[in-house]
């Protein structure tokens, strides 16, 4: 019941915000096959129709297992006979490791399946894809943000929503903090429908570290710390998600009204006093906006600090390179020019 109460929140939201559309808004589950994915579907495809919506599957074959094009007919076959329509499957290819980012094969998945769900939501019309994150999924993902020394957007874990194309959104119903639904809540889930959920090889390999935390590290401070300490760490991705909305909102109010443009392809200049002002957090937020927005620019933390002791500890330092862009300190202005490479 805790995973359909879940999704009937998320499908009550859906279809208010359509009212006006001459069609049933198009509600898309990404299914794997796996417990949570399986039940999430189960519970959409018994809320739709009172909810007013229509819901289909959209099933991704990585193509990174060997028969992974029959877990994917599997998967799909199940998700008509929950009623699902349509139900669409599509193989992506992932990146060779050679081209491989520094998020690994992981992070080439996620975004090769992200990539697809979008595609594949625009052709059908559809502006929401489901996805079947738990609590214990944020608990994790909150451990390994923990580890690398992450701020605080990164510790509020999982985002609830986000867009990956334009019109179309993704929505985790299953991440809501007052029902708790966990992994063992899907499974149970499964079991009292007769579904029999496929098991992810994947899930059990210890060379991905998310597999250790799962397997390892989280049940181990379970037994150090006492139970309850997963739910914990979702708890605080929960906190730390609004204390990061709230900074990123102050400090996008910041930005419009410090940020002086000079012309395109021009410095940018920002007031020293206005920034001295700040807090550090907003301060280091509004840098980091300022080089993201202007220039493309991703800045670290120790390219993020250098900049801001430009206003708060200047000694006639400077200036600053930092990825493609150059800042140094004039008088009461700090200055971001586009860095020049031959």
């Amino acid at each position: 019941m805790r995973v359909r109460s879940a999704v009937r929140q998320v499908l009550r939201q859906v279809v208010f915000a359509s009212r006006d559309e001459d069609r049933q808004p198009l509600v898309l589950v990404a299914l794997s096959g796996g417990a949570d994915s399986l039940a999430l579907a189960a519970a959409v495809a018994a809320e739709a129709p009172g909810a007013g919506a229509r819901a289909g599957a959209v099933i991704i074959d990585h193509g990174l297992q060997e028969g992974s094009a029959a877990v994917a007919f599997r998967a799909a076959g199940q998700a008509q006979g929950l009623g699902l329509d349509p139900v669409i499957v599509r193989r992506v290819e992932v990146a060779a490791s050679g081209a491989l980012g520094a998020g690994g094969p992981e992070s080439a998945a996620r975004s090769a399946r992200y990539a697809a769900l979008a595609q594949v939501a625009g052709e059908l019309g559809s502006g929401l894809v489901l996805t079947a994150h738990t609590r214990d999924d944020q608990a994790e993902q909150v451990l390994l943000a923990l580890a690398r020394g992450s701020g605080t957007r990164s510790i509020a874990g999982i985002p609830l929503t986000r867009e990956i194309s334009s019109g179309v959104h993704v929505a985790r119903p299953l991440l809501a903090e007052q029902l708790e639904v966990t992994r063992a809540v899907t499974e149970a889930s499964c079991a009292e429908l007769a579904l029999e959920p496929w098991q992810d090889p994947h899930n059990a390999d210890p060379t991905y570290a998310r597999v250790r935390v799962r397997t390892t590290a989280l049940p181990l401070l379970e037994r150090e710390l006492g139970p309850g300490f997963a739910a914990a760490l979702a708890r605080s991705a929960d906190l730390a998600r609004e204390d990061a909305d709230a900074l990123d909102t102050l400090a996008e109010v910041h930005f419009e009204t410090l940020v002086v443009r000079e012309g395109e392809d021009q410095p940018v200049r920002l007031s020293v006093e206005g920034l001295r002002a700040l807090p550090a957090a907003l301060l280091g937020r509004v840098i980091r906006l300022v080089a993201a927005r202007e220039f493309g620019s991703q800045l670290t933390r120790e390219h993020t600090f250098a900049i801001a002791s430009l206003v708060t500890a200047w000694k006639g330092q400077g200036p600053i390179h930092a990825p493609g862009i150059v800042i140094r300190r004039a008088g009461a202005s700090l200055i971001f020019t586009q860095r020049v490479t031959s």
